[in-house]
C-alpha cells in the first residue's frame, strides 16, 4: 500500500452500483477519516483499471455485485498496494460473502448498513500495518511549503516568474525543488538549460515504493542550488499524471525541501486541481490586458468555488508599464480584488535570459524586475514565518495564573509609568529647587564672613553660627562653650567675642587712661578639657 505520508489525504475508492451506498459511505467518511479523496466506480469490469490508475490505500468492494469474491481476488492482484474491504449485508448470506472475500485477499468486512464507529475502527485497523512512519528527519521537513504558478492564458510569463522566485528562495541549507508540471508545453529545462534524462515517468511506475534516494536520482541539478522535477518532452506518448500520483509525488517533495515550487500549465485538469488543492500559495500571474484579466477573473471565480481561502490566492499584475496596457487600478477594478505585487515590464530582458539559460535574479541583479522577483521571495518567506509563529502561538499551552503577571499588575505597571510622565514637569521643578537652596546654605558662611571683614577659615561655617558681634575698638575674647558636656571636644570654639571691660573713674592725681588692649585669641587645645562651667575670660589691664 503506498505509504501515508504527511500532506497525502487518504484515498478510497468504492466498488458499487449503489448510489445510496456510495452516498451513505461518503458522509461517513466526511465525519470519521478526516482529510481523504473519496472516489466511486459502479462497473464491476472497470473497478481494475481505476484501481491502478488511482493507487487508493483502501477500496471497498460491495457484496452485493455479481462475484465479489472473483473481484476481490482480480483486485488484490492488479492493485497490490491496496487494503480491500467487503462490504456484506446482514445475515447468513452475508457470512459466506465475507467468509469467500476472505479467503480471496479481503482485509477486513463490514456489514451494511455501515455504521460511522464501526468505519472509524475498522480502517484503523486494516492500515495500522501497512502505513510507514515517517523519521524524525522527514517530520522535520513534513511541513514544506508548496507555492503553486499558474496563470490564466499562455504566454504570461509564469515560467519566468517561478524560475527567478525559486532562485532567489534557495538558501544554503534551504533547499528549493522545482516542478515543472506544464505537461503540454513544458518549458523549465530550456529556461534553466537543463539537459536532464530523467523525469517524473521515471517515479510513477515506483510510487509504493518512493523514498528519498529514489526521488533525488530523478531530480536535476542547476548551478543555483535548485533541483528540477522535468516533465516529459512534448512529444513523449506517455500520458500525463494523475490526481493521486501527483499527490504522492508532491507528499514525498514536501519531506524532502523546504520550498515545493510548481510551474503550472493549462488545462485546469483534475491533476492539475491536485496541485492547486495541496498549494499553501498559489500566484496568479497576470497581463496588464483586457483578455488575460477577463480570464483571470473566472479562474479567480473558480478557485473561490473551490473553498479557497483569500490568503491562499495571490493575483500579481506580471509586465506592469507595457505599452498600452492597463494601468493598476483597472486590473483591480476587473478582478474585483486587489493585485498583490507587481512585476515592471522588461520583455527583452526577460526573453534573453530565457534563451541564455541563465535567470536574470544571477545575471542582472540590479534590474528592476530582478528586484521585483527577490521581493516576491521575500514575501513568501515572511508569509511562512508570521504563519508558523502563529501556529506556535495557538499552540503554546496556557500558563498558570500564578506564572503569568496579571492584568492588575501590568496596568499598575502602565498607571505608575503615565503618572511619571505627568509629574515628569513637577519633579524637574522640585529639583531646581532644592539646588538652589542647597548652593544658597553652601554660600551663606562665606557671604557672614565677607561682611565681616574677615578672611574665611577652616571651621568659619560652624563658627559663623555663634558669632557675637560687639561695638567697634572692644577687645575680642575667646569664650568656652557654655554648655556643659560630658562628651569632651577636641577642638574649643574659635569664635571670637568681645568683652567690654569696666571703665576707669577719673581721679584729682594724674593717671594714665586705661587703654583697650584685644586679648590674645584662644588657642584651640590638642587635650580635650571637659569643662563643667564656662570660664571667665582672661583680659589684660595697663599698669
Amino acid at each position: 500500500m503506498p505509504s501515508l505520508v504527511p500532506g497525502e489525504p487518504l484515498r478510497v475508492l468504492l466498488v458499487s452500483s449503489d448510489p445510496e451506498l456510495y452516498a451513505a459511505l461518503g458522509a461517513a467518511l466526511a465525519a470519521t477519516a478526516g482529510e481523504h479523496r473519496y472516489f466511486w466506480v459502479s462497473q464491476a469490469d472497470l473497478a481494475l483499471t481505476r484501481g491502478q490508475g488511482l493507487a487508493p490505500h483502501i477500496i471497498l468492494v460491495d457484496g452485493d455485485l455479481d462475484a465479489p469474491a472473483l473481484l476481490v481476488a482480480e483486485l488484490a492482484e492488479g492493485v497490490p498496494e491496496a487494503t480491500i474491504l467487503a462490504l456484506v449485508p446482514e445475515g447468513p448470506q452475508g457470512v459466506t460473502i465475507a467468509r469467500d472475500a476472505l479467503l480471496a485477499g479481503a482485509r477486513a468486512f463490514l456489514t451494511k448498513p455501515v455504521q460511522m464507529a464501526g468505519l472509524n475502527v475498522t480502517l484503523r485497523k486494516a492500515l495500522s500495518r501497512r502505513v510507514v512512519l515517517p523519521s524524525a528527519d522527514e517530520r522535520a521537513h513534513a511541513a514544506g511549503r508548496v507555492v503553486v504558478f499558474c496563470g490564466p492564458k499562455g504566454g504570461t510569463g509564469r515560467t519566468t516568474l517561478a524560475i527567478n522566485t525559486a532562485v532567489s528562495l534557495w538558501r544554503p541549507g534551504n533547499g528549493v525543488v522545482l516542478v515543472d508540471a506544464d505537461y503540454a508545453a513544458p518549458a523549465v529545462d530550456v529556461a534553466l538549460n537543463l539537459r536532464g534524462e530523467r523525469d517524473i515517468r521515471d517515479l510513477l511506475p515506483k510510487l509504493s515504493q518512493l523514498d528519498a534516494d529514489l526521488i533525488s536520482g530523478v531530480l536535476a541539478s542547476h548551478s543555483s542550488g535548485v533541483k528540477v522535477l522535468l516533465a516529459p518532452p512534448p512529444d513523449a506518448a506517455h500520458p500525463a499524471p494523475t490526481l493521486p500520483q501527483v499527490q504522492q509525488v508532491i507528499a514525498w517533495l514536501r519531506r524532502m525541501f523546504p520550498w515545493v515550487l510548481v510551474d503550472l500549465g493549462l488545462p485546469l485538469n483534475e491533476a492539475s486541481y491536485a496541485f492547486l488543492d495541496l498549494a499553501d500559495r498559489v500566484i496568479v500571474s497576470v497581463l496588464p490586458e483586457m483578455v488575460g484579466v477577463r480570464n483571470a477573473r473566472l479562474m479567480l471565480a473558480q478557485f473561490d468555488q473551490r473553498g479557497y481561502p483569500p490568503d491562499k490566492v495571490w493575483p500579481l499584475l506580471n509586465r506592469e508599464g507595457l505599452g498600452g496596457g492597463l494601468a493598476r487600478f483597472n486590473v483591480d477594478a476587473v478582478l474585483g480584488r486587489p493585485v498583490r505585487f507587481t512585476v515592471p515590464n522588461d520583455q527583452f530582458l526577460a526573453t534573453e535570459t530565457i534563451n541564455t539559460g541563465v535567470p536574470m535574479v544571477i545575471s542582472h541583479q540590479r534590474r528592476p524586475v530582478a528586484r521585483a522577483y527577490k521581493a516576491l521571495a521575500n514575501a513568501l518567506v515572511t508569509d511562512r514565518e508570521t504563519e508558523a509563529a502563529a501556529a506556535v502561538v495557538s499552540a503554546a499551552p496556557v500558563a498558570a495564573p500564578q506564572t503569568a503577571p496579571s492584568a492588575s499588575l501590568l496596568a499598575s505597571i502602565r498607571t505608575i509609568l503615565s503618572d511619571s510622565r505627568r509629574r515628569r514637569p513637577f519633579l524637574v521643578s522640585a529639583a531646581l529647587v532644592a539646588a538652589v537652596v542647597l548652593l544658597f546654605s553652601l554660600a551663606l558662611p562665606w557671604l557672614l564672613q565677607r561682611s565681616a571683614g574677615e578672611p574665611l577659615q577652616p571651621g568659619s561655617v560652624a563658627a559663623s553660627a555663634t558669632a557675637t558681634p560687639t561695638a567697634a575698638g572692644q577687645p575680642l575674647v575667646a569664650s568656652a562653650p557654655t554648655t556643659p558636656s560630658a562628651i569632651p571636644t577636641l577642638t574649643a570654639s574659635a569664635t571670637p567675642t568681645r568683652t567690654p571691660t569696666a571703665t576707669p573713674t577719673p581721679t584729682h592725681t594724674h593717671t594714665p587712661t586705661l587703654t583697650p588692649t584685644a586679648t590674645a585669641p584662644a588657642t584651640p587645645s590638642a587635650t580635650p578639657t571637659p569643662s563643667a562651667t564656662p570660664s571667665a575670660p582672661t583680659t589684660a589691664t595697663a599698669p
